[in-house]
């Protein structure tokens, strides 16, 4: 794994809930999955930015899903992960296994 493809932590969180989510990963189904899988709030603006930034590195595709009533008309866009993506989380997810078979037990018994 490259420095090229180095992703930061909230970006390897986004493009994980991504592929999570299948066909419906847009940016407001991750903010909730984030806050429920992780106790943890994100600003949606914050998101957006991160799915576009994935998305110029080819690790996510976007389309745009059909219009709603509740959404005044408005189309959702969604996010796919690529195979780039999947390789990628799949490398990050060994190198991280490796090293944590690198580590000492944690023992918190004292």
């Amino acid at each position: 794994m490259g420095r090229t493809n180095f992703l930061g932590e909230f970006e390897e969180l986004i493009l994980t809930m991504v592929l999570i989510q299948e066909e419906d990963a847009y940016g407001n189904t991750i903010v909730k999955a984030i806050k429920e899988h992780q106790n943890r709030e994100v600003n949606l603006s914050s998101v957006h930015i991160t799915l576009y930034r994935l998305e110029e590195k080819g690790f996510l595709e976007s389309y745009m899903g059909g219009a709603t009533k509740a959404r005044g008309g408005r189309k959702k866009r969604y996010f796919k992960i690529t195979n780039a993506g999947k390789v990628l989380l799949q490398e990050m997810k060994d190198a991280r296994t490796n090293l944590w078979k690198l580590a000492p037990q944690l023992n918190f018994s004292s």
